[in-house]
């Protein structure tokens, strides 16, 4: 017997609170910890490479996991999954906060990781199941989109009040307020729902592509010490074959975790790589902007929280008119202009100098990109789902969302090479703010060259009538694919 409050005719609105707040605490942990990271580093005694992990740990679990997750919340119920997930990444949560040494924080990210793919995916499938259609389903995505969007936003001006006033250790546990609430609201306001057919696991799949994408990313950071280190080499090239193995599997088992028809469509292939470099840059390169606030800029940590601000706020407010032009232009014009709109901020953001004016030389250039990120990811959600079929819908959504945290690990590690490389490999106490800013730019010059690829990525790959491009026709704003950021 359902219970009433289940029954009762508001209960899906509180199930949406409940839902979004989940959606608010897995977006905003990707951010919330890139403000507090220079406080962690000293406080853990890091050095420059392990520091990286605290933030790669997180979305590498996160997106290499993604795709289980969301098979583990169909053929196991999910709510039962959403449950789960909320108890184990507060678990996390609290061991990461109470951390005592850097690998202790990294693991407890790690493990965040791994519960926030199981929490995410189910969310969106009881969003899904909870408003099939109509003017509520509109409603509920918006409402989802909007917490989604502003996730990031609310992650650095919460991580800068909280290591500001109190300790970055409470950067992760203030998840533990946000876990008690959706516990006590999963159990009133949720109830259970399973796909039905077959619900085979393909296990040899989840090891395979997990696998091989931690030792490719683990290859990629041990650029830093150069490329042509025999380790370095070694992974990259371990990890390739890995994948290449995970293909292979796919081909062969009869329940694929990632149906390849997905993603060998050329259009929404090339979606999915510009969606991979849209996540190095705002994962990877983001966290080098947090640096030069707080280390050069000397900003405390809610002044380089609210100092970060311009880039979430520009892609929100132009989301709107992003939408709007999706139907009258269509995604390819927006997917080749927009990449270029964020090199050239990059571009413009590498000229910072070490006493430079943040409102010269860092907000507009934040601004800029913002905008040109909401040109890059409206119409990502859409083209993601081109010519897919419906029972195929979620699979596309989670590869979007996994190319976007993936591509933010391989991306972090990139970077990171150029940092090391720029500063000579020394630490970041041996060198003086010159150098650091000059480490800080090359990174920049290096996401641009990355938004560039993606433009031409755009140019060579999303091709077809505006018509063809988006699902069934037209923008697709009930069914699309909610964006992790």
């Amino acid at each position: 017997m359902s219970s009433p409050l289940r029954t009762h005719p508001k209960a899906k609105w509180w199930a949406l609170f409940v839902i979004s707040l989940t959606q608010l605490v897995v977006v905003l942990d990707g951010t919330i910890v890139n403000i507090a990271l220079p406080q962690a580093q000293a406080a853990l005694n890091m050095d420059d490479h392990l520091r990286q992990w605290v933030v790669t740990a997180y979305a590498l679990s996160f997106g290499a996991l993604l795709l289980l997750g969301g098979r583990v919340a169909d053929y196991w119920g999910r709510k039962r999954t959403f449950m789960v997930g909320m108890i184990g990444f507060g678990l996390a949560s609290l061991y990461a906060g109470m951390a005592a040494a850097g690998w202790e924080l990294i693991l407890g990210r790690a493990l965040q990781g791994v519960f926030a793919a199981m929490l995410a995916p189910a969310a969106l499938a009881l969003l899904t199941t909870l408003f099939p259609s109509g003017k509520e389903r509109n409603t509920a995505f918006a409402v989802f989109g909007t917490v989604a969007g502003a996730g990031a936003a609310v992650g650095m001006v919460l991580g800068g009040f909280l290591t500001e006033f109190l300790d970055w250790r409470w950067c992760l546990l203030v998840n533990l307020f946000f876990v008690a609430i959706g516990l006590i609201g999963g159990a009133l306001f949720l109830t259970e729902s399973k796909a039905e057919g077959d619900n085979r696991y393909d296990m040899w799949g989840a090891l395979l592509v997990t696998a091989g994408l931690g030792t490719l990313v683990y290859g990629f950071s041990l650029a830093e010490t150069g490329w042509g280190n025999p380790l370095t080499i070694t992974f990259i090239a371990l990890g390739v074959i890995l994948l290449a193995v995970f293909v292979w599997v796919e081909m062969k088992v009869s329940n694929p975790l990632l149906p390849l028809r997905v993603v060998t469509h050329k259009v929404r292939g090339g979606a999915f790589l510009i969606q991979a470099v849209a996540g190095s840059v705002m994962i990877g390169a983001t966290l080098y902007l947090t640096f030069h606030l707080q280390i050069v800029l000397g900003m405390g940590a809610l002044e380089a929280g609210v100092a970060s601000l311009p880039l979430p706020l520009g892609t929100m407010v132009l989301a709107g008119v992003a939408t709007k032009m999706l139907g009258k232009i269509g995604p390819r014009p927006m997917l080749v202009g927009g990449p270029l709109v964020v090199a050239a901020a990059l571009i413009y953001l590498s000229f910072i100098t070490p006493g430079g004016n943040y409102f010269v030389q860092v907000a507009p250039a934040l601004l800029v990109m913002g905008m040109g990120m909401a040109f890059v990811f409206i119409p990502l959600q859409n083209v993601a789902l081109t010519g897919v079929a419906p029972h195929d819908a979620g699979v596309a959504s989670a590869v979007t969302n996994s190319a976007m945290q993936i591509g933010g690990s391989i991306g972090l590690s990139v970077f990171t090479a150029v940092y090391a490389a720029v500063v000579g490999g020394h630490a970041q106490g041996e060198v003086g703010l010159d150098t650091l800013t000059g480490g800080y730019s090359g990174v920049f010059i290096a996401a641009a060259v990355g938004m560039v690829v993606a433009s031409v990525i755009a140019i060579t790959m999303v091709r077809g009538r505006k018509e063809d491009l988006l699902p069934q026709g037209g923008v697709e704003s009930e069914s699309a694919p909610v964006l992790v950021h």
